[in-house]
């Protein structure tokens, strides 16, 4: 069974080595990505966002960020999970999760920024509610990699 938690002193490795490994394996890693995984005090936290885990047997196996933006958006960041654990269902269940955290941070809409390359991701996102951002309603990202931006109305 698949359990969410919060973010704990000692977590940060596992956040950091998830996302890492993720994002290795579609794309390249990139200095905004360092700065959030490895100063997630700063650049989650310090902004009032959240940091939500799976865990499957007691392992870590997922984690998704929220981090505070304006105006009552969140935007869902570093959304990763294990890849030998893939299909068990975390990303649903980050999602939901990340979705009912988000109701309670007070927020109205999530937004998130991704790659157009990643069918799983973008299905599951799809399935969740969020709907693809025409260019001129983009928000400046750092990502290279960023090719699509969605938004979800909660």
């Amino acid at each position: 069974m698949i359990k969410i938690r919060d973010f704990q002193p000692g977590d940060e490795s596992a956040f950091r080595d998830l996302n890492i490994a993720w994002i290795e394996k579609y794309f390249g890693v990139e200095s905004e990505d360092i700065a959030q995984l490895e100063q997630v005090d700063e650049t989650v936290f310090a902004k009032g966002g959240r940091v939500l885990l799976a865990e499957y047997n007691g392992d870590v196996v997922g984690t998704v960020a929220l981090i505070p933006m304006t105006d009552g958006c969140v935007e869902l960041a570093k959304m990763s999970a294990r890849e030998d654990q893939r299909g068990k269902g975390i990303g649903r269940a980050l999602m939901d999760a990340a979705t009912r955290t988000a109701r309670d941070m007070g927020a109205d809409r999530i937004w998130i920024e991704t790659n157009s390359s990643l069918g799983a991701a973008l299905s599951l996102y799809r399935s969740a509610g969020f709907v693809e951002l025409a260019s001129e309603h983009w928000h400046p990202t750092p990502y290279s990699r960023c090719n699509l931006q969605m938004l979800k109305r909660l």
